[in-house]
Formats: C-alpha cells, sequence, structure tokens
C-alpha cells in the first residue's frame, strides 16, 4: 500500500494546496502582464541545446562513389528550375552526409535493441539496420543493380533513365538483390525534402532557396508584431540560425 506524502512538521495539506493555488494565481497573472520584448533577445538562440554541426569539409561519411549517386538521386528528385536550384546544388547530398555522420546515422537517440518483427505500415520502421547501414547497402545494391542492366553506376545514366529507375523504386517494381528498392527510396526521399527544407545550418538549403521560394522568414524569434496583419507580403528576408549566432559573437 503507497504510503502518504508527508508535509513539513506543522504544515497542513490544507495548507499547501491553499499555498500552490495562490502560486498558480499569481504565475497567471504575472504571464497575462508579460512586457514585450522588441529588438534582439537577450539570450543565444538554441544555447542550451545547439544543433549537431559539423566544420569539416568534404564528404565525411560518402565515399566518392556513393556522393555520386547520391547528388544524382537528389537532383532528379528535385531538379533545377525557374522557381529553386536543384537537390544537389542546394546542398541535399551534403546534408544527408553530415546527418549520417552524426548521431542520426546510428539512430544514437533511439532504442535499437529489439526484438525486430516484420510489421504493418502504420507500425512504422521495424529494421535492425541504422541509416549508416541503409545508405552504405541500399546505394551498393542500387549500382550492381545498374552494372547488370547497363554496365554503368547510376550516376553515369541519362536523366531520363535516372528518373525511370526512382518511379520503379518508389512503386515497388524494381527488386534489388540483398536490399529492398522501395525502402531506400522512401528513405532518400525524406532526407532529401529535410535537407532541401531544413535551416542551412545543417548543410542544405543553401542560400536559403526553398525557404524564399516559399516565402518562409526564417529563424525569426518574435511575430508579435505582424499577428494582425493577415494576407500581406511582410517582405521578411529569411534568417537563419547561422546568421543569428554570428549576431551574438560580434
Amino acid at each position: 500500500m503507497r504510503k502518504r506524502a508527508k508535509t513539513l512538521p506543522g504544515v497542513t495539506r490544507r495548507q499547501v494546496l491553499t499555498w500552490t493555488t495562490l502560486g498558480v494565481a499569481a504565475t497567471v497573472s504575472k504571464a497575462a502582464d508579460a512586457v514585450s520584448m522588441k529588438g534582439s533577445p537577450g539570450w543565444s538562440p538554441f544555447s542550451d541545446n545547439p544543433p549537431e554541426t559539423f566544420t569539416n569539409t568534404g564528404w565525411l561519411f560518402f565515399t566518392d562513389t556513393e556522393a555520386r549517386a547520391i547528388e544524382a538521386i537528389v537532383d532528379r528528385l528535385i531538379p533545377a528550375d525557374e522557381l529553386s536550384m536543384g537537390g544537389k546544388e542546394a546542398g541535399c547530398a551534403v546534408f544527408i552526409d553530415r546527418q549520417l555522420q552524426g548521431f542520426y546515422g546510428t539512430f544514437e537517440r533511439l532504442y535499437m535493441q529489439g526484438p525486430f518483427h516484420e510489421g504493418t505500415v502504420q507500425q512504422g520502421d521495424q529494421s535492425p539496420l541504422v541509416p549508416q547501414q541503409r545508405y552504405r547497402q541500399g546505394i551498393a545494391a542500387l549500382n550492381r543493380y545498374v552494372k547488370k542492366v547497363s554496365q554503368k553506376d547510376f550516376a553515369d545514366l541519362t536523366p531520363q533513365q535516372q528518373d525511370d529507375l526512382l518511379l520503379a523504386m518508389e512503386g515497388g517494381k524494381v527488386h534489388f538483390e540483398g536490399f529492398d528498392a522501395q525502402s531506400f527510396f522512401i528513405e532518400v526521399l525524406n532526407n532529401t525534402m529535410e535537407g532541401f527544407f531544413a535551416d542551412p545550418i545543417y548543410g542544405g538549403n543553401k542560400e536559403m532557396t526553398s525557404w524564399k521560394m516559399l516565402g518562409f522568414p526564417g529563424a525569426r524569434y518574435d511575430y508579435r508584431g505582424y499577428i494582425a496583419r493577415h494576407n500581406e507580403d511582410l517582405k521578411l528576408e529569411p534568417l537563419s540560425i547561422g546568421q543569428w549566432q554570428q549576431k551574438d559573437n560580434s
């Protein structure tokens, strides 16, 4: 049987409840009378939980062959047009490379002890492989398949041939030896979209190209001055996390 929590000597349970109620009321009252901030914040954004970034140049996880394949894929998933640069130029492959080198690549923050069973679509990912293994095995399986058909690597195919193969992978109409082609396509597609729309500090979204295309103002800390302005182009230039850090250090 669970014991009742003890109060301080000479303090009744009714007094504790009364003090708690008064404390909550005071907090709500203070919040309602909060002071509006203007100008730059008096704190450094993400100082308590900084984003994982790498200062090294070049490929950190991919081999040159793997990088060529991923660059070719992201450029077909997001081809350059009049709205924005393509996936390769936007840095989507660099974003994926950095993510694989970091804690995402090993699923460091996820439980990975099993048991592993084939699940339903609704249950999500049930694979024992971490992203580093999936990319390494997936790219190798992709190039093996292409070499059997055309004696080339995926990166050496024509854009139309690349599109046709990616569509077949997406629809589950092609099967690789040793790795599931459809699951590999889905993984690369998701990570490519993340790289295209994420903050540039992570290696992708070069020059905030996707934010400018969408009109997204970026990592601004305060929008209260614009709440009442509806259906209006505010003409706000996007602001990245890196720009906040540069302001803080200047």
